[in-house]
């Protein structure tokens, strides 16, 4: 079946004691045993649950992997990951990245013991220059936030292939719509299922996805053990967003497209970052690695003051100034202050997220009417 069919159909049979075509939701939080110490499918619902495997079996065919797991936010399952190491152990990750996970690896992840060296993966020497002997993870986002950077990720994993390195990549922008990247080799996937895979702003989620049926068992371990795992009311509206992902993202990145042009032109606006632009220094790289597609996510700077940027983001009607992305409503936000303020100053600094930067979610809503919304806040 081609990724659309399955999104609707796997981990979707219709209920064969009703025949109803939308699986039913399961809240219980224990199920009934065979006998004493004879384990049935199910036992306890952290450990596993009808409603959470259902849709944790759409995500694992929609990413190609042997098994996914499904937690309670994005930030759940990274933290999951990270748990593979052991303290003293070294990470090696992208500068660009989401503002919490910088907040975990540098505030949390370090009082484990865990050291974390940030580099600029659109140079992979760097890449190698900060691998030590205690190195044991690279972890990076196909498409970076906020600075939509899209690393060379075949020889980024050749490298960590070549030292042993476990790989983990943040595909919350890209999605498998663009890109699956179990298919070029990486270990783990992680999504913030709150993002497009749920896609209306209505259900708090993550998830891993991996291909190895070993490292799934290990991930599942550290799952079951703390606990952070998806409400079975939540994987029902996952499990309801994914039916709709493939159509959602293609309308929104052809929106995003046809954004990002209109917002080269206006003399207000210093840069555009957007992989569909063959302005962005990753555009041939994008356009080989996402199928054709770029994305939905947009990232601008304006010339002038920085309380520019504060006031446009404040200026617009239909994009909702609010952190968060991926859903059917468009979103405007101010990365220096809300989704990466969590950033130390300096480290931010490095990261280029300069107070002019703003970032924009591309919803669903008519193209000309968000063209419209930025043109009325430009001005």
């Amino acid at each position: 079946m081609k990724f659309r069919t399955r999104a609707i159909h796997v981990g979707n049979a219709p209920d064969p004691q009703t025949g109803a075509v939308v699986p039913p939701i399961h809240p219980a939080t224990t199920f009934v045993q065979p006998g004493a110490g004879e384990w049935g499918t199910f036992d306890y619902s952290r450990s596993g649950n009808p409603t959470r495997a259902a849709v944790e079996s759409t995500l694992a065919s929609l990413e190609g992997g042997c098994g996914s797991l499904a937690f309670a936010s994005g930030m759940a399952a990274t933290h999951c990951a990270t748990m593979l190491l052991n303290s003293g152990e070294h990470i090696v990750a992208g500068m660009d990245i989401y503002g919490g996970t910088y907040r975990l690896l540098h505030k949390i992840c370090n009082r484990a013991g865990i050291e974390v060296t940030l580099v600029n993966l659109q140079n992979p020497q760097e890449l190698t220059a900060a691998i030590r002997p205690n190195t044991k993870m690279v972890w990076l986002e196909s498409i970076g936030n906020p600075r939509i950077t899209v690393p060379d990720l075949p020889e980024i994993i050749s490298i960590a292939k070549a030292h042993q390195l476990l790989v983990g990549v943040d595909n919350t922008f890209a999605t498998p719509v663009l890109l699956r990247p179990l298919e070029l080799g990486v270990d783990i996937v992680m999504h913030s299922a709150t993002k497009y895979l749920g896609g209306h702003s209505d259900c708090l989620a993550g998830v891993l996805a991996t291909a190895d049926p070993e490292l799934h068992k290990r991930l599942y371990f550290i799952q079951n053990a703390t606990g952070a795992v998806l409400s079975p009311f939540d994987a029902f509206l996952l499990g309801r967003g994914l039916k709709t992902l493939d159509l959602r993202v293609r309308a929104q990145c052809a929106t995003a497209q046809r954004l990002a042009e209109f917002l080269e032109g206006p003399p207000a606006v210093e840069y555009v970052l957007y992989p569909g632009l063959p302005s962005h220094p990753d555009h041939a790289r994008a356009t080989a690695l996402f199928q054709g597609l770029h994305g939905a996510m947009i990232t601008f700077a304006l010339r002038g003051a920085a309380d520019d940027a504060k006031r446009m983001v404040k200026s617009t009607k239909l994009f909702h100034l609010a952190v968060s992305l991926g859903a059917a409503e468009s979103l405007i936000e101010h990365p220096a202050t809300m989704s990466h303020a969590s950033y130390d100053p300096a480290a931010r600094q490095a990261a280029g997220i300069t107070d002019n930067l703003i970032r924009l979610s591309v919803g669903l809503e008519d193209g000309d009417d968000l063209v419209a919304d930025l043109e009325q806040a430009l001005a």
